[in-house]
């Protein structure tokens, strides 16, 4: 026998013991009769009942309900406190035949509230809402499973273009471990790389990440639990996912999408490509021209020296990205 059998057992045993202990204490207590009897046992199973549903209920879900009930009650007392202080008769004695019943009736009403809205409790983290000033202005960011394979999102961490909080939803986790666990070999390591990039993030002192275990079990859908997430939150998604952009979009969740962002951002030639520059001045090195392109980006020509003050056409050779800005190498074209 394992120890969870043993473990039922010992709990089914106390049960029967309480139940004996029913019948003895209705006999001596209540009535020598059947009647004390029944009225033991109908105790004692009430008591096993309220046990099994207290082993049923999660434990935060009874700290809400015990939170709802006290709340409950201090709304009574302060209805009760302000019937008495209207000094009506008639108010008072309708308000003492019933205050028992609207006692029950706030303490129920506060509980289910209570218990249903527990789970917005978990959007009250202090580190995720700015304060003061900065509340509203800087909004959190939803982070999707596609955009944490992609990886991308660490490198544009790195750059302070992020504010606020980056906020990953306890179910994406979950998504990213199911996959990191498939048999399937290149969706293992797509999953393992979303865990590491994950690691990354939270190791990244110039980016908040947050965790949040918030989920939606009537919903099945993973993209529907993000944008109802996000909604709940009132964030942006950041997504490489083109069919949750659409669907969010629908929804009226503001989307930052990680292709778009980087089509935005391409050069605006490409190595190979022919174009046209008017050579402005001699370069660094020997017989080297300087050209700009209209965005201001420097355009180094080979073999250009002689034909400053000239337009001429070139193909692209290479491109240079650096911190300081983009430099393009080319060289001229033929005659």
């Amino acid at each position: 026998m394992d120890k969870g059998n043993r473990k039922d057992g010992v709990i089914w045993v106390i049960r029967l013991m309480v139940i004996v202990a029913g019948w003895i204490i209705g006999y001596l207590q209540f009535s020598n009769h059947a009647m004390g009897i029944l009225i033991g046992t109908g105790a004692a199973v009430l008591i096993i009942l309220l046990e099994i549903i207290i082993d049923m209920v999660a434990l935060d879900t009874m700290i809400s309900a015990g939170i709802g009930v006290a709340l409950g009650l201090i709304v009574a007392k302060m209805i009760d406190y302000s019937v008495y202080q209207v000094g009506s008769e008639e108010i008072a004695i309708f308000y003492k035949d019933y205050s028992l019943l609207i006692k029950v009736i706030c303490a129920y009403i506060c509980m289910v509230l209570a218990i249903r809205k527990k789970d917005q409790l978990d959007l009250l983290d202090r580190n995720i809402f700015p304060t003061g000033s900065a509340r509203g202005k800087i909004m959190m960011k939803v982070l999707d499973t596609s955009a944490i394979i992609d990886g991308r999102i660490n490198d544009i961490g790195e750059t302070d273009f992020i504010e606020g909080t980056l906020v990953v939803p306890g179910f994406v986790l979950r998504e990213l471990q199911e996959v990191a666990d498939s048999a399937d070999s290149v969706k293992r390591e797509r999953g393992r790389r979303g865990l590491d990039v994950v690691k990354k993030l939270k190791d990244n002192k110039k980016i908040i990440l947050k965790i949040l275990e918030k989920d939606y079990p009537k919903i099945t859908e993973v993209d529907a639990k993000i944008v109802k997430f996000a909604e709940d939150l009132r964030a942006k998604i950041i997504t490489s996912d083109y069919n949750l952009n659409k669907v969010a979009s629908v929804r009226g969740v503001r989307v930052l999408n990680i292709n778009e962002l980087s089509n935005a951002i391409k050069p605006p030639v490409l190595p190979g490509e022919e174009i046209k520059v008017f050579v402005l001045k001699e370069g660094k090195e020997k017989k080297q021209g300087v050209a700009y392109l209209d965005d201001g980006t420097m355009v180094v020509v080979e073999d250009g020296k002689n034909y400053i003050g000239q337009k001429i056409d070139v193909t692209v050779s290479s491109i240079l990205q650096t911190s300081a800005g983009r430099m393009i190498f080319v060289r001229k074209g033929r005659e």
